[in-house]
């Protein structure tokens, strides 16, 4: 179904079709529109209802300029790269909630000569048509991260949030998937044996993963896993291997990516059919449905060597891995799952019986002697006051990732968790055109950041932060963390190369108009102890990046056609007609009573009424 098509249905209309494949209807319309879009474009959501015809044509949203992008992240939220590239130039229209003009990029711009974007001056846009992709070129990660920075103009100071601190210490020995070692958007069950993706209905391209806390590297041993529950109610028609579900199972080293099969020594049976590792897949095994449960087993000789196989409901699926000793060098491989769209729950009662009986001669995990199994221990803080948050701030393409990644190299004794857009489209393995993952990805790092305050750790905001209201919000999020600010402003020169550098890698032309108003708006980082315990600044010095951001705004403001205000519009109320003559009497007209309106002083005072009050009840 064309995005056109969409866009031209009514609320009531998009909420329905919403609905009806088990998704959120809350929202703005133009929310709705591209979470149906989004959906629609899942390679299995070919046969979306044919019914989504518009029946009536809704206005045309005003085009907005695009902002530049953002260096890029490395992809993965532990360096992963996606299973496949979705065609950026792909058609694509923003119908996202305008933002106020001021003080950033408003919508629209004039287009400055050598500037690669379709919009035209004044805000006013070409129109969408269905060939026309030109008004998308540039509309980039900076674009949608800015348009959510917005938004924190008008939003109230949050309330301190609850300290959800691991008081509960629960045996080191006992199996239990690790809130520590997982997405932030995976949900862990209060049993620690069960999970889903907690943004499944809002985000239904977003695959969660999580690692148990122990793994073995010797003996037979095996573990078991359910497809619990489909949450979304979409109709495939049968073709349940290409559905908007995902469930992957298997192993994984330690400090592999939590996206299962994306790293080298990640090793996954994919729900598909198919057997992932190294982000290839080859066909293996055969689908799952709603209410299988997959037998994950690994054969380790004497030598080193493993064997990795899987069941399906107790039948053997053949051998999926052989590695040589020389393969994991002895390392410890720990049970992984990574879903979407569905609940999983795992077998971890020791007590319990197996679901199925393994192969001979294999133990399940939970029931291997404590000796046998080996602990994942985690380095990160379990309260408030030992987590840390690093706020990255500066203009787009200045080097806030590479800081931030380096940052993370020297100090892997903290376990930083990067939050940024590139790391959540990472988790979106398919699903739609670039600019709609984006928008998705910039929505959701926006409900992930106050996840993340809630949950003690160590964090990297990768954004631009150039608002103050943006940067002021934030950090009251995380109100009882160590706060602190980096400022990555470098010199002029370095920061145009930097950013002819990410064009020309990102292939993505960023308009000089959106840089020129992404200056105006720009505002550093003064040292505020209700806010923040330390502000550095990794490339110039304070007073030398001020000096020259007063450059670049003085020179944006110069080059930026002026601001034109609409006039407004005249208020019925002032202007009132007057009648010649008197001025009206302020006595009752009304004649529709007798004595009302009578000139001649025919009616009584209200002193001379009869008192009827005073007579006898008769």
């Amino acid at each position: 179904m064309k995005l056109a098509d969409i866009k031209k249905l009514k609320v009531a209309e998009l909420r329905s079709k919403l609905t009806e494949l088990g998704l959120d209807s809350r929202g703005l319309k133009a929310e709705l529109v591209d979470r149906l879009w989004s959906v629609s474009q899942s390679p299995e959501q070919d046969q979306l209802p044919a019914d989504c015809s518009p029946t009536q044509s809704g206005p045309t949203e005003p085009a907005q300029v695009q902002p530049p992008n953002e260096s890029s992240s490395p992809a993965g939220v532990d360096g992963a790269a996606p299973l496949r590239e979705v065609d950026p130039g792909r058609e694509y229209a923003d119908t996202a909630t305008q933002t106020e003009p001021e003080p950033g990029p408003p919508a629209g711009s004039e287009r400055p000569p050598g500037a690669g974007t379709g919009c035209q001056a004044g805000g006013k846009q070409q129109g969408h048509s269905d060939g026309s992709v030109s008004g998308e070129m540039g509309r980039g990660r900076a674009f949608y991260e800015f348009k959510e920075e917005i938004r924190y103009k008008r939003s109230k100071s949050p309330q301190p949030p609850e300290d959800k601190d691991e008081k509960e210490e629960w045996d080191e020995d006992k199996v239990r998937l690790d809130p520590h070692v997982r997405h932030l958007h995976f949900e862990v069950g209060p049993d620690g044996s069960c999970g889903q993706p907690r943004f499944w209905d809002r985000y239904p391209s977003l695959w969660s993963g999580c690692r148990l806390t122990h793994g073995v590297r010797q003996g037979r041993v095996g573990f078991e896993v359910r497809l619990e529950k489909k949450l979304l109610a979409v109709e495939t028609e049968g073709r349940e291997a290409e559905g908007p579900y995902g469930l992957r199972v298997g192993w994984s080293v330690g400090d592999a990516s939590l996206l299962l099969g994306e790293d080298e020594l990640s090793f996954a049976y994919d729900g598909r059919g198919k057997k992932v590792s190294g982000g290839k897949q080859e066909e293996y095994g055969e689908p799952l449905a709603e209410g299988d449960i997959v037998g994950c087993y690994a054969s380790f000789s004497t030598d080193g060597a493993v064997e990795l196989f899987f069941h399906k409901n107790n039948r053997f699926l053949g051998v999926a891995f052989s590695l040589r000793a020389s393969v994991l060098r002895g390392r410890v491989l720990v049970p992984h799952v990574l879903c979407k769209n569905c609940s999983v729950r795992l077998l971890l009662d020791p007590s319990a019986p197996q679901w199925y009986a393994g192969p001979p001669g294999f133990t399940p995990l939970t029931a291997l002697p404590a000796g046998q199994r080996v602990r994942v221990t985690s380095t990160l803080p379990t309260s408030r006051a030992q987590s840390e948050v690093v706020m990255m701030v500066g203009l787009p393409g200045s080097g806030k990732t590479f800081w931030a990644q380096a940052h993370m190299k020297q100090h892997p004794e903290k376990e930083y968790r990067l939050l940024g857009t590139e790391e959540l489209l990472a988790c979106m393995l398919s699903g739609g055109p670039r600019g709609s993952r984006l928008q998705q990805a910039s929505q959701c790092l926006t409900d992930l950041i106050k996840v993340a305050a809630e949950t003690p750790g160590n964090y990297i905001l990768d954004q631009c932060n150039v608002l103050f209201s943006a940067r002021r919000h934030k950090l009251q999020l995380f109100a009882g963390f160590r706060r602190r600010v980096v400022v990555v402003f470098p010199p002029a020169d370095e920061w145009r190369r930097r950013l002819s550098q990410h064009r020309m890698g990102d292939g993505e032309h960023i308009p000089e108009t959106a840089l020129l108003k992404l200056q105006v708006s720009c505002s550093l980082p003064e040292p505020q102890p209700d806010l923040m315990e330390e502000v550095e600044y990794a490339e110039l010095p304070q007073e030398q990046a001020r000096s020259l951001l007063v450059e670049y705004r003085e020179e944006a403001q110069r080059l930026l056609p002026p601001v034109i205000k609409p006039d407004k519009k005249p208020r019925w109320y002032k202007k009132r007609r007057h009648f010649p003559g008197p001025p009206p009497s302020n006595r009752t007209q009304w004649t529709a009573i007798p004595g009302w309106g009578d000139q001649r002083g025919n009616i009584q005072p209200w002193g001379q009424q009869p008192r009827h009050w005073n007579l006898p009840y008769q």
